[in-house]
């Protein structure tokens, strides 16, 4: 029997995921991980974690976005359409920054098939251990 497209190991609980619990796992790699830091896929990564603990000023969260859109080049099963700010603007002045991340779920992208099984969400919620986090939503 073939596995499922997209199938992996949760590194948070050690079961097997698939489909699009994969995908966000795989998204979380990406943000988490700093760009040129792996050895033999120095290309895989962002500039997301370079840029935790800077003064939150428009200048930043535009350098912010374009790091978060440059990085899911590398998820093709995910297509990024909208980003949303969910932080108040108090939260926003403390450093707290969450975003909802919107877009088209392509579970064979990976593979040459565009199809869109539909939409989802993925949350990025603050920082934890300087590193962001990405939530299902």
């Amino acid at each position: 029997m073939a596995s499922p497209v997209g199938s992996g190991i949760s590194r948070h609980t050690g079961r097997p995921v698939h489909g699009w619990e994969h995908v966000v796992l795989c998204l979380e790699a990406i943000l988490t991980t700093p760009f040129g830091s792996r050895v033999m896929r120095r290309w895989i990564g962002s500039l997301v974690p370079a840029m935790l603990g800077e003064n939150l000023v428009p200048e930043t969260l535009l350098k912010f976005f374009t790091a978060l859109y440059a990085a899911l080049v590398f998820e093709p099963r995910f297509n990024l359409e909208q980003v949303h700010i969910l932080s108040s603007v108090d939260d926003l002045r403390a450093g707290r920054l969450r975003l909802e991340l919107l877009g088209q779920y392509r579970p064979r992208a990976h593979l040459g098939d565009f199809t869109v099984e539909g939409p989802r969400s993925i949350f990025v919620l603050g920082a934890s251990d300087d590193r962001p986090i990405v939530v299902e939503g």
